[in-house]
């Protein structure tokens, strides 16, 4: 019997953090306004960087940082922007479809626009309500929805999932 709770757990919270995905592609249709209180442009490196009290909103994403760094990649590359944001902690915030906030934060955030793809590196924490996975290094995968947290040395992986939230996003489904 515990091990079918378990693997419930475990199945509900892959589907409450795969709504994430599906709430992005809304949000990064909307206008991004950026404020900062210093900015550097080089023209070079195509890389813009966003410094002191950094706050990207987009939709209903909110981000909060002390430095803020977009790379774009060469014309006809087929690449897409790469963000690097750094904070003591980056934290940010977003609103789902299903009316339900998605918290987190990290020493260092990195996302691949092109892949989809975005890792917390230092202090990782993403919480959901009263659920919460922590751990020293957490991806997202958007486009295969899948997320994986590693633990280094003696800091572990932590999961805190609340039974009543998980059934209330299983009922509905």
């Amino acid at each position: 019997m515990k091990l079918v709770i378990n693997k419930l757990l475990v199945i509900t919270t892959c589907l409450s953090i795969s709504t994430l995905a599906y709430s992005l592609k809304n949000d990064t249709s909307q206008p991004i306004d950026i404020i900062s209180d210093n900015q550097a442009l080089d023209m070079d490196s195509s890389t813009v960087t966003f410094m002191d009290n950094v706050i990207i909103t987009q939709g209903s994403i909110l981000i909060k940082a002390n430095k803020v760094v977009i790379t774009r990649p060469p014309e006809n590359s087929g690449k897409k922007e790469t963000i690097n944001a750094t904070g003591n902690p980056v934290i940010f915030h977003q609103t789902l479809e299903n009316g339900k906030p998605v918290d987190g934060k990290a020493n260092t955030v990195h996302y691949d626009l092109g892949s989809e793809f975005l890792t917390l590196t230092g202090n990782a924490e993403l919480k959901q309500l009263d659920s919460k996975i922590s751990s020293s290094h957490i991806t997202y995968d958007v486009k295969k929805q899948q997320l994986k947290a590693n633990g280094s040395g003696k800091n572990r992986v932590h999961t805190v999932l609340i039974p009543t939230q998980l059934n209330n996003q299983k009922n509905k489904n």
